[in-house]
C-alpha cells in the first residue's frame, strides 16, 4: 500500500512545482509621481525579498525634493528582488523591484527566466540594504541617514553607542541629539516657538561637547529636501531683493498667551508665539493684497490670492523645507496652532505631504528658534515678501510717557520682489502687522 501512495505523492509534488514556474515576475515600476519629478531617494522598506504582497499594501516611502510619498502595491504576489538600498535614487519609471505574481497581469512586462537565473547567483544590494536589522548589525553597519551621520560627526558620536528608535533599529537625529544630552525626549528639532533670552543670573544647563576634525574627506549627496532648496534659491537669485527692519514692542502679546495658555493646554493645544504673528500676518494681508501674491516666470502677471496659504521656514533632519499653514484668513489662532504642530511633527519625522509643500502664497521664517535677532530672508519663489522674525528680547525702552521700562522686543525683518512691490507698502503692511502684535485686542476687531 505505501509503494502505491509513494509515487502518486511525488506526482503532486511534481505539479505543484509546475504550476509555481507559471507565475510570472514582473518588474514593479516607479510611476510618475507628478509635478515633474524624476528621481526619488528611497528612505524606508516595509517590504523584503520573499515576503508576500497583496494590492494597495506599503512597499516603500520614498522621498523627492517636494515630498515624502507612500508607494503602494498593484498586484497580488512574492517579493523576489529589491533593486535599490535605503537612501539610493530611483528614477521614474525604472523597477523598484520585482515581484512573482499569481495570476495574469494585463499589460506587465515578464521577466525571462533566463534573465533571472542569471541574476540568482548575484546578491542584492537593495536586498542587504533592506534586510533585518540583526543582519545589518552583525555586519557593523549603523543605519542612519546622512544626515544624521552629519550630525554626529559634527558632535564626535559613536552611532554604533546610540540607542536606536527607528524604524528596523535606524538611527535617528532625536536618537543621537538625546545621546549628547541636547533633548530630553519631547523637544523637536523643528520647533517653531519664539524663545525668550533667559532672565539675568538664570544658569544655563551645563553640557560639554568636544568637537574633533574629520579622519577623511565626507561626501554629502545632495538629495530630497536639500535639492528642492538648491533650485528655489537658484530661482530667488533672479529676484531684486529689498530689505526692511523693524522692532516689535509684544508686551500685550506675552499677555495674552499667558491667559491662553490654559485653554489651550485643555484643548490639547500647544500655544506658542508663532500662531499669533501669522494670524496678525493674515489679517494685515486682507489690507494689502498685493503682498500676497505669486508673479509668473514671464513677468507678465501678478496673482493676488484669494487664500492666505502662509508658508514656514522648518529645520528638519532632512534640511530646510517649507511647508504651509493653508486658509488663514479663515482659520482661528487655536485652528493655526493645531495645523502648525501638525506640520512641525510631520516634518520632523519627514513625513510631509505634497499638499503640505505646496500653494504657499506668503512666508514668515521664525529665525527667533536658533537664536538670531536680524536676518536677511530670501523670498521664496513664485511668492513675492518673506519675513524672519528674530528671538524675544527683554531690553529697556520708553514709553509714551518719556519714561524708562524693561520691554520685550521681536525684531522683524522683510524682503519682498521690488520689481512688483514697493518699498512703501511693506513698510505700511509692517505696522499694520505691528500694531497687531503690540495689542492684541485689535485683532478681535477683524474677525468674523
Amino acid at each position: 500500500m505505501l509503494s502505491l501512495l509513494r509515487p502518486l505523492t511525488k506526482t503532486c509534488r511534481a505539479i505543484h512545482a509546475s504550476a509555481a514556474l507559471h507565475f510570472p515576475v514582473v518588474p514593479f515600476k516607479l510611476s510618475d509621481i507628478g509635478e515633474g519629478i524624476a528621481e526619488v531617494q528611497v528612505k524606508e522598506w516595509h517590504v523584503k525579498v520573499g515576503d508576500r504582497v497583496a494590492q494597495f499594501d506599503q512597499l516603500c516611502e520614498v522621498q523627492s525634493d517636494k515630498a515624502t510619498v507612500t508607494i503602494s502595491s498593484r498586484y497580488d504576489g512574492v517579493i523576489t528582488k529589491l533593486h535599490y538600498a535605503v537612501d539610493d535614487v530611483a528614477r521614474v519609471g525604472k523597477p523598484l523591484l520585482d515581484i512573482e505574481v499569481e495570476g495574469e497581469v494585463e499589460g506587465a512586462e515578464e521577466i525571462k527566466e533566463e534573465k533571472k537565473e542569471a541574476a540568482a547567483p548575484a546578491a542584492s544590494a537593495a536586498s542587504e540594504g533592506a534586510a533585518e536589522p540583526e543582519q545589518a548589525a552583525a555586519a557593523g553597519k549603523v543605519l542612519a541617514t546622512p544626515a544624521v551621520r552629519r550630525v554626529a560627526i559634527e558632535n564626535n558620536v559613536d552611532l554604533s553607542k546610540v540607542s536606536a528608535t527607528g524604524r528596523g533599529g535606524r538611527v535617528l537625529k532625536e536618537d543621537v541629539l538625546r545621546h549628547i544630552g541636547q533633548i530630553t525626549g519631547a523637544p523637536s528639532s523643528a520647533s517653531t516657538n519664539i524663545r525668550s533670552s533667559p532672565a539675568v543670573g538664570a544658569a544655563a544647563p551645563a553640557r560639554v561637547v568636544s568637537f574633533a576634525p574629520l579622519s577623511e574627506d565626507l561626501v554629502v549627496p545632495i538629495r530630497g529636501y536639500t535639492r528642492a532648496m538648491v533650485k528655489s534659491m537658484s530661482e530667488a537669485l533672479k529676484i531684486p531683493h529689498f530689505g526692511y527692519n523693524d522692532e516689535f514692542p509684544v508686551d500685550g502679546l506675552v499677555e495674552v498667551r499667558k491667559e491662553l495658555k490654559g485653554m489651550a493646554k485643555e484643548r490639547g493645544i500647544k500655544l506658542s508665539y508663532m500662531p499669533f504673528f501669522i494670524k496678525a500676518a493674515s489679517l494685515g494681508l486682507l489690507e494689502f493684497p498685493s503682498l500676497n501674491a505669486t508673479v509668473d516666470k514671464e513677468l507678465e502677471n501678478v496673482t493676488q490670492r484669494a487664500s492666505h496659504n502662509v508658508s514656514l521656514a522648518m529645520d528638519t533632519p532632512g534640511g530646510l523645507v517649507v511647508p504651509c499653514v493653508k486658509h488663514c484668513e479663515q482659520r482661528s489662532v487655536f485652528e493655526i496652532a493645531q495645523e502648525l504642530e501638525r506640520l512641525t511633527e510631520a516634518a520632523r519625522r519627514q513625513q510631509l505631504s505634497r499638499e503640505d509643500l505646496t500653494g504657499g502664497t506668503f512666508t514668515l521664517s521664525n529665525i527667533g528658534a536658533i537664536g538670531g535677532t536680524y536676518a536677511s530672508p530670501v523670498i521664496f519663489a513664485p511668492q513675492v515678501a518673506i519675513g524672519a522674525i528674530g528671538k524675544m528680547q527683554l531690553l529697556p525702552r520708553y514709553d509714551r510717557h518719556g519714561e524708562l521700562r524693561p520691554t520685550h522686543i521681536v525684531n522683524v525683518s522683510w524682503a519682498a520682489d521690488h520689481r512688483v512691490v514697493d518699498g512703501a507698502t511693506m513698510a505700511r503692511f509692517s505696522n499694520r502687522m505691528k500694531n497687531y502684535v503690540e495689542h492684541p485686542a485689535t485683532m478681535l476687531a477683524m474677525l468674523k
